[in-house]
């Protein structure tokens, strides 16, 4: 009898999966229809639509399938690190002056050791080297040491992805960084010629125009360019093509330099820039381990960095946050190895199940990460759930409005009711969030597409954008009178 049983128990079991799935995989007539006309067969598709307050999704299709995310892994990174770190940490970037202070002159060597702060901008290394003069210092007689101590990485190729080691967004992370590590150049017209300024005064760097006017429509200007660096030193940087003149003024940043190569011509130029002195080389060593420094300069708050970070999908942030993740669950140096553990016991302890996970870098930008929509839509309510919610969801793109998706479906009924982050590869096309449906009720969204095709598949995001926003759930049956 107890077998009859169990076998009764197990057959509803089944149906009722059976009818669930049905009901998951009944996909909406006008998001099948754009995928289809896009090239992009349902099986390179994964996704899941779920309300924040239920228990199980209303749309469900290949949802525990192993998907590359792009940039969407950066959702994971964020969260882990909001939950682990808090909303309020911040890195430092500590300085030590080995040698006598006087007249405003130091004279010895000035240490900088970096501890992975990605927020470091032109603004804020202004901001560092005028504390440091508020020290008592505007000539150095000595040289320039830097500690970059913090990371310990492998030989990493900036052009392994892509082919595009100048991109800014191929910069590789580092412990010592500024201004994202970007060399900014403007373009300008002048008369018959094309001018191209640095942003700072480098000595060692040389730009050459070769540019060609013409009044083509401005558009995708950047495609119609190509630099090029005679040596491997990059001291000579040549632009060849065209420009049209309408485009007027331009700027183009690029991932010229190596980070501590970087760093020492921006801390130069800046510190010339504003009148100080620094007669010696530059060279990496080692701080002092004892001693307290001179300055600790702190970072902007998480909170604050994570909206840069999503909102224009900044790799090499998210790249330092995830080694920062590693150093401080396990220790300095920071590993990629210990980001990885890391990430993983936090989805550990969130409860969240994610056998299909691969990390590389947790930014997404890779060949080989791996996510499963069902893990990222966990993710999406377990932030959901947590204190740190209004943070998270703040720092993502508004649909409509600003960042990644500040022109994508600007015509819809979607406009300023989603946040969702972007995630875009060659063959690979993501968003993932929040969207606030036509009844104000909040749902997460998560759509990942991987195939020859997916730089197509936008309509079809917008169909499931749309029908997420209408979905109203059906009423429910009255029971009649017996």
């Amino acid at each position: 009898m107890r077998s009859v049983c169990l076998i009764h128990r197990v057959y509803i079991y089944l149906l009722l999966a059976c009818v669930g799935s049905a009901y998951a995989a009944t996909l909406p007539v006008t998001f099948t229809r754009a995928l289809h006309d896009a090239g992009i067969p349902l099986d390179a598709v994964a996704l899941i639509i779920q309300p924040v307050d239920a228990t199980q999704p209303i749309l469900s299709h290949r949802a525990t399938q192993a998907m590359n995310p792009a940039s969407v892994m950066k959702l994971v990174t964020s969260l882990a690190a909001l939950d682990k770190l808090g909303p309020a940490y911040t890195w430092k970037t500590d300085i030590w002056a080995l040698g006598e202070i006087n007249n405003r002159t130091l004279n010895g060597d000035l240490i900088i050791k970096g501890f992975g702060d990605p927020t470091l901008t032109l603004e804020r290394m202004w901001l560092l080297q005028r504390e440091l003069r508020a020290r008592g210092i505007d000539t150095i007689h000595g040289d320039l040491i830097l500690d970059t101590h913090y990371f310990q990485l492998p030989a990493l190729d900036p052009g392994a992805l892509d082919d595009e080691p100048l991109a800014i967004y191929n910069a590789i992370p580092a412990a010592l960084l500024t201004n994202y590590n970007a060399i900014t150049l403007t373009f300008n017209v002048a008369g018959d010629t094309v001018m191209i300024t640095p942003e700072l005064k480098l000595p060692e760097l040389t730009v050459i125009s070769h540019l060609v006017l013409d009044n083509a429509a401005c558009g995708e200007w950047k495609d119609r360019m190509a630099p090029a660096t005679p040596d491997s030193t990059r001291r000579e940087l040549v632009f060849e093509g065209n420009y049209a003149r309408g485009c007027g003024e331009k700027h183009l940043s690029l991932n010229l330099y190596e980070a501590t190569r970087n760093f020492d011509a921006t801390f130069r130029a800046l510190w010339a820039e504003s009148g100080g002195a620094l007669t010696g080389s530059t060279r990496l060593g080692a701080a002092p381990v004892d001693t307290p420094p001179l300055l600790r300069f702190p970072s902007i708050p998480l909170a604050e960095a994570l909206r840069n970070l999503n909102k224009y999908s900044n790799n090499l942030m998210t790249r330092n946050l995830f080694l920062t993740l590693g150093a401080e669950n396990s220790g300095p140096p920071a590993t990629l190895e210990k980001s990885t553990r890391a990430l993983q016991a936090w989805l550990a302890a969130k409860q969240i199940a994610a056998p299909e996970l691969v990390l590389e870098n947790g930014a997404g930008l890779s060949r080989i990460e791996r996510i499963s929509a069902q893990t990222l839509s966990r993710v999406l309510l377990t932030a959901y759930h947590s204190p740190y919610f209004s943070e998270f969801e703040s720092a993502l793109p508004i649909l409509a409005v600003d960042g990644t998706l500040r022109r994508r479906f600007t015509d819809s009924a979607l406009v300023g009711r989603a946040h969702l982050k972007t995630g875009t590869l060659k063959d690979a096309r993501a968003l993932a969030g929040y969207v606030l449906n036509r009844d104000g009720k909040r749902m997460v969204f998560v759509m990942l597409v991987n195939h020859a095709n997916a730089d197509r598949a936008e309509a079809a995001q917008r169909a499931l954008l749309e029908w997420t926003y209408a979905y109203r759930p059906a009423p429910a049956r009255k029971r009649g009178k017996r």
